[in-house]
């Protein structure tokens, strides 16, 4: 890639003039060349701009994984606004909260998928910086304003995107149970993507099945973008269902398949696995959940992969801090999360922020080009996350042995991983105290064959009201993201805390 590039705008314009009626992308709806995705995103961007998008605005996207997602992601960028994505299983309160954070003025979005109106999960909130939303995957007969209304020719110029223009705003929720939007400027996704897209080997041959979510950096930086940046073909893909997978790994010879490990544990177990069906496969990439050796030696010899990787990265590190190497052994694969990307440093400290010996635990800071621009509008969560030497805290601990290699021996503080998905238990426990009957709530992650964790929930309640641990977990799935809802719920009479009221979850593990 030519390193005069530094934004997704202007990538997505060279590779329209490099690969022209080249097939970039195929979703179950159509297929789109590069120069259509050129053509496409400056109509969509100079109507957005028609519409009154601003240099700076914020513009969020709720939907699952398709083509159109992608067009209006790179439209909002080549607007000079700033792409805001929420995640799918969010309800409305949760997406509510995200696009006041954001002061979102626009939004993209559902009113059917999988049986589910997106916009009358908003119809309760107070939304006041919202000006429009329009619908991004309507249907023939739609009556809502739609991606279908901002096609029209407009003599309006677009704006100069530069490298440090913010390009997106994801939210993460940390500890403290409230969101954080991590910014990210133009020429850090360029620059992190290019690198990893290059390490893992993707090329321009590949077939790259998408079926990581867009609004996480795993699907949008490492998934589309990725496809974007090595001129391949993407297959976004909307919903998992592993019988569907392993059909279109079969129907398109995918070779090109990251996600986390449940994906491939799914793909090795289903009843429609036949290693034929997938002889295709070449590229796996893998993380976010410790991994047994046994799995990653299925998928070289069962799955047929040439390549597996493993990785560790945070949302404030751009996705990725650390990457294990093609030719590493299936044990350094499963057991670490590689060694520093280049430009990247690493290292382990001990409570007085010294740096311990190789082979010694200590908290993971990381420090290099990758690190986030701040929270939004939060100076001191940035303050308190990056040091006045430019090292982001990220609150994991972690080993790294004699070669350099990472190995996370414990999580962001209480924080699981639900299948892929960060669970972070403060987030949970506050939505958890809105239920009329609870008055405590402490959420650990609880070992889970499937999943690899998921949530359990010890609640207090006040005595007044008898609801079942049925109710309250019904009460959860109207309230919150599947992956949050806990699977198992215990009631106590108090919680253990320590001399300070702290609750000491780790007595409750």
């Amino acid at each position: 890639m030519s390193s005069k590039i530094s934004s997704l705008p202007e990538l997505v314009s060279a590779r329209a003039l490099e690969l022209g009626s080249k097939v970039a992308f195929i979703d179950d709806a159509a297929q789109i060349s590069y120069e259509e995705i050129h053509e496409k995103v400056e109509l969509l961007a100079v109507n957005l701009i028609h519409q009154g998008l601003e240099k700076g605005d914020r513009v969020a996207i709720w939907s699952p994984n398709s083509i159109n997602w992608i067009l209006v992601a790179t439209a909002i960028q080549a607007a000079g606004g700033i792409l805001v994505p929420i995640n799918t299983r969010m309800k409305g309160s949760e997406a509510g909260f995200i696009l006041n954070k954001s002061k979102a003025k626009f939004l993209f979005t559902e009113n059917d998928f999988l049986d589910i109106d997106y916009l009358d999960l908003l119809k309760n909130q107070d939304l006041p910086n919202l000006k429009k939303t329009f619908v991004l995957n309507p249907n023939q007969n739609e009556t809502e304003a739609s991606i279908n209304d901002l096609f029209s020719n407009q003599s309006i110029n677009l704006p100069k995107i530069i490298q440090d223009d913010v390009a997106d705003i994801i939210f993460t929720s940390g500890t403290t149970g409230e969101p954080k939007g991590v910014m990210i400027n133009q020429l850090q996704n360029i620059n992190v993507f290019d690198y990893w897209s290059t390490f893992v080997g993707l090329n321009s041959e590949d077939r790259y099945l998408i079926v990581n979510p867009f609004f996480h950096t795993f699907g949008y930086k490492a998934g589309w973008m990725s496809v974007l940046l090595r001129g391949c073909t993407g297959y976004p893909e909307a919903v998992f269902e592993v019988e569907k997978i392993v059909s279109k790994i079969f129907k398109h010879k995918i070779t090109m398949l990251p996600g986390p490990p449940t994906l491939y544990q799914s793909i090795l177990s289903s009843n429609e696995f036949d290693s034929s069906k997938v002889s295709s496969l070449r590229l796996g990439v893998t993380g976010a959940a410790a991994i047994p050796v046994s799995l990653i030696k299925d998928m070289k010899e069962k799955l047929g992969f040439e390549t597996v990787i493993t990785a560790y990265g945070l949302t404030e590190s751009t996705g990725v801090a650390t990457m294990c190497t093609p030719n590493d052994d299936y044990e350094t694969i499963a057991t670490t999360s590689g060694k520093s990307i280049e430009g990247v440093e690493v290292k382990c400290v001990d409570v007085d922020g010294k740096e311990v010996a190789s082979g010694e635990q200590g908290e993971i800071l990381v420090k290099g080009f990758n690190i986030m621009q701040g929270y939004l509008d939060n100076p001191e969560a940035t303050e308190e996350a990056i040091d006045k030497e430019g090292w982001l805290h990220t609150g994991d601990i972690g080993i790294i042995d004699d070669k350099g290699y990472l190995k996370i021996t414990d999580r962001l503080k209480d924080m699981f991983i639900v299948g892929g998905f960060n669970a972070y238990p403060a987030e949970i426990e506050n939505i958890l105290l809105n239920h009329p009957s609870i008055i405590q709530a402490a959420v650990v992650g609880i070992p889970d064959e499937r999943m690899g964790e998921v949530p359990k929930a010890f609640l207090v309640m006040n005595g007044k009201d008898l609801s079942s641990k049925e109710e309250i977990i019904k009460w959860a799935k109207d309230n919150m993201a599947n992956y949050k809802v806990p699977r198992e719920i215990e009631f106590l009479d108090s919680l253990p805390v320590n001399a300070a009221g702290k609750i000491m979850k780790f007595k409750l593990r």
